[in-house]
């Protein structure tokens, strides 16, 4: 689907081919690979990719859902609102470590955000052939350019017509424009012997010359469709194929009019095996066209080849590539790979898959074939083939070959593939330390680094429990686990160092321990509690700079072996775990600190008036340090009342440290009753003095009780809301000057507003309006409505309390579990009469 831009623009209506075509033109007018559309979601800060081109969508599965917030390239388009270049790998891994680490491919990505009226919509993504620098992506930004902002002005009229457009789903998977679909044409037809009735798709129907109507009809119209040469020998293997016999080779048939097909037969299914009688088979079966195939040249070479295309359907596999496979042609033909040949849907079989279709250099690699009905997780069983993928602009060709016997001795080392099934290659032992040390940078916290443990050591080495135990006053006490029966570590809760348990001897020896099987284990600990009756188990200690943190342990849910090379990279990977815990324990009593700052330095209780009514609140962010330099605080001045709430840029003790000290000049400046704009001046040039590379936004409201009258300034910082008594309920248009800090001969206006009895004034920090992708002003109005819902009593009967209104406001935020900024918010209503 592709076409002009107004031809795109006109595709409001339609969504998903608006979407789809949309990608599609992306690969179209530059020089790319695969392009993706990323949507909001109904998820909070949650991304999802729409529609794919260019590669099969379970290929890109891992990249299907991305958080705002991660260290993306899609990420940062999005929530900055930036293009992002990476014209090569070298400069994905300088930039973005995490994304290079896992898709480890020689391309280039470019990312541009979709962006409607108020708000940023998603992403536009592009991966081509890698290029030494940004300068040779300039042509394709730009027509991406183009591209995603016309896409923003369709999805604008399409939600301007009442449907927002979130992406929950799947992505749509579209073959990119031009690119040829499988070269030969595939029916796929099943026969059931119970009923006689057969079932064939629309492409089956067509070469058989077959009635279009997709409605069963009995084995006798299959026979009748082909030359009466041909009836009785198709309808004699058919019935071969149901008692159960080997389905026969291809069958080679003319249809009434002459024209040459193929058909081949296959029968997975058993039916009626339990009622005594002989068994039946289901057979299934497919329809080729034999002048597109079985004349090839290819069907006669020694090796094995297959060709796969943009979507990952099977179009053509000689006989050698069927025998080597060890599957029926009949079976795969015409299928995704993945459904076809199940065991080459592995992590590092995708790996290469991905780099053949985003690269234009071949790609070579060894697999191993499990036996049919033999144990897949036994390296021992089946065999190993050489796999060489060749890319072309619409077809990956393949090429399969038994591998030679130095190489099968090579990936035959123990410990290749683990117990359930997941291969653990050399490269992939290679790589495990530098994807966690990666993935551990971003990781603050115990918990943080506790789930990236989980995230990215379980699935590497096929474990299923985890369970992390830090050390604290010679006691092991549990930090994180998965997977283990509910209540089974309780017992272990706060073991000593005495105990003998292999979880406590790993950490005072120092040396980890391997158990292939919980008979093992329990030989080695006699008494000891087991969670399984089989599995293996491996207890790592975290040491870092030679000093105990903690211990890791590490189950299976069947009986393994653990080779030399695994055992070695797990012990690094527990080093790297050990110093990991070790930054997030200093981190956290950091964190302490400054929370314990935070809360001294924020008032206790705010004062009385019996003509002011005052309520704050303060929410730490729930990410990084968890504590900022929001602050907010209500001091009388003179014969009045001063409102004030200000914003410190960053996170952590300095900032905390720093919002301390603007606080106490401020409460100085007020008490001495001075106009809001010298408190603000003086304030800005006290800021430039203590630290000339910080900078904060405040709001400064001098207010008279009595007549209501309140003179207002602020300082780069969001505009107060005034509700009215009747509720009406307006953003105070208060012109500000720059924020404090940054310029010493800033102006700071003032401006003068008329509070009633029972009015009711708000202010702010940004924290509570800002949404990622969303604009401030969207935030700042729907706050402005939730206002006037909420009301307040200001000394009324009946009404909602100040501290009720502003648990109100805020409880969205406390609720959230993903808050990266703090919040501040401070009311005040003006009593309706004197209090008594």
């Amino acid at each position: 689907m592709t076409g002009s831009a107004e031809d795109r623009k006109g595709t409001a209506g339609r969504p998903a081919e608006l979407l789809a075509d949309a990608a599609a033109e992306a690969v179209r007018v530059t020089s790319g690979r695969a392009a993706g559309i990323y949507l909001r979601s109904t998820a909070p800060g949650v991304l999802r990719l729409a529609a794919l081109v260019g590669l099969p969508g379970p290929l890109f599965r891992p990249w299907w859902r991305l958080h705002v917030h991660r260290s993306f390239p899609v990420a940062d388009a999005y929530r900055l609102g930036v293009q992002v270049v990476l014209p090569n790998a070298t400069e994905a891994m300088r930039r973005y470590p995490q994304f290079a680490a896992g898709l480890p491919i020689p391309v280039g990505t470019i990312c541009l955000p979709v962006s409607g009226r108020t708000s940023r919509l998603g992403v536009l993504t592009l991966m081509r052939p890698a290029a030494p620098d940004a300068t040779e992506l300039l042509a394709d930004r730009d027509r991406l350019a183009e591209l995603a902002e016309d896409l923003g002005v369709a999805v604008r009229r399409l939600e301007e017509g009442g449907e927002p457009l979130v992406w929950d789903d799947e992505p749509l998977n579209v073959r990119p424009p031009g690119a040829r679909p499988a070269e030969c044409r595939i029916g796929r037809f099943t026969w059931d012997p119970a009923s006689e009735a057969l079932l064939a798709d629309d492409t089956a129907r067509d070469l058989l010359r077959l009635p279009r109507e997709h409605l069963a009809c009995p084995a006798a119209t299959l026979t009748s469709a082909v030359g009466p040469h041909d009836a009785d020998l198709l309808f004699l293997s058919l019935r071969r194929a149901a008692g159960g016999g080997p389905p026969p080779e291809p069958l080679r048939v003319h249809t009434l009019d002459g024209a040459a097909r193929l058909v081949e037969l296959w029968n997975p299914v058993v039916t009626h095996r339990d009622t005594g009688a002989s068994a039946r088979h289901a057979v299934g079966g497919i329809v080729l066209d034999a002048g597109s195939v079985a004349e090839t040249v290819a069907d006669q070479l020694p090796q094995g080849v297959f060709c796969v295309d943009r979507l990952g359907l099977i179009g053509y596999a000689n006989p050698r590539a069927a025998e080597l496979l060890g599957e029926p042609r009949a079976r795969f033909l015409g299928r995704p790979l993945w459904d076809g040949v199940p065991w080459l849907g592995r992590a590092a079989c995708e790996d290469h898959l991905r780099a053949a279709l985003l690269s234009p250099e071949p790609v070579h690699f060894h697999v191993h074939r499990p036996d049919r009905g033999g144990a897949p997780d036994d390296p021992h069983d089946g065999v190993w083939l050489a796999v060489s993928v060749h890319p072309g602009p619409d077809l990956l060709t393949c090429t399969v070959v038994p591998a030679d016997q130095d190489a099968e001795e090579a990936c035959d080392a123990p410990g290749h593939a683990d117990a359930a099934g997941v291969e653990v290659d050399a490269t992939s032992l290679v790589h495990r330390p530098i994807v966690l040390a990666i993935a551990l940078t971003e990781a603050a916290t115990a918990r943080q680094v506790s789930a990236v443990v989980m995230q990215e050591l379980l699935p590497a080495f096929g474990g299923r429990r985890l369970a992390i135990y830090l050390l604290q006053d010679r006691h092991l006490f549990l930090a994180w686990e998965t997977g283990f029966p509910p209540g089974f570590l309780a017992p272990f809760e706060g073991v000593g160092l005495d105990a003998r348990l292999p979880g406590v001897e790993t950490l005072a020896t120092g040396q980890p321990l391997f158990f292939d099987s919980m008979q093992q284990l329990s030989a080695a600990y006699p008494g000891i509690p087991l969670d399984a009756t089989e599995g293996a188990r491996a207890f790592l200690p975290l040491i870092a700079s030679g000093r105990p943190v903690g211990s890791c342990i590490l189950g299976f849910d069947r009986s393994r072996s653990f080779s030399v090379e695994e055992r070695t990279v797990l012990t690094a990977l527990a080093g790297l775990i050990a110093h990991a815990m070790e930054k997030a324990q200093r981190y956290e009593s950091e964190a302490a600190l400054a929370r314990g700052l935070q809360r001294a330095l924020l008032p206790r209780r705010l004062p009385d008036h019996p003509q002011l009514e005052t309520a704050g609140r303060y929410l730490p962010g729930t990410q990084g340090m968890d504590v900022g330099g929001d602050w907010y605080d209500v001091v009388e001045a003179g014969d009045g009342v001063a409102l004030v709430i200000g914003d410190v840029q960053g996170h952590g003790v300095q900032a905390a440290a720093t919002m301390g000290q603007l606080r106490s000049a401020v409460r100085a400046f007020a008490l001495d009753d001075r106009p809001p704009d010298e408190v603000l001046s003086s304030t800005n040039h006290l800021l430039i003095d203590l630290d000339p590379g910080q900078f904060a936004s405040c709001c400064y409201v001098r207010l008279d009780p009595g007549t209501g009258l309140a003179r207002v300034a602020r300082a780069g910082h969001p505009p107060p809301l005034l509700r009215h008594a009747d509720g009406r309920t307006h953003i105070v248009d208060i012109p500000g000057g720059v924020v404090l800090g940054v310029d010493p001969l800033a102006q700071y206006p003032v401006t003068e507003l008329s509070m009633e009895p029972g009015a009711v004034l708000a202010l702010y920090t940004d924290g509570l309006v800002e949404r990622p992708g969303a604009d401030i002003d969207e935030g700042i109005s729907t706050l402005r409505v939730a206002l006037a819902r909420a009301g307040a009593s200001a000394g009324r009967p009946g009404g909602r309390s100040l501290p009720a209104v502003v648990d109100r406001l805020t409880v969205g935020a406390r609720h959230a579990a993903d808050r990266p900024d703090d919040i501040a918010l401070l009311l005040a209503a003006r009593r309706a009469r004197p209090s008594r």
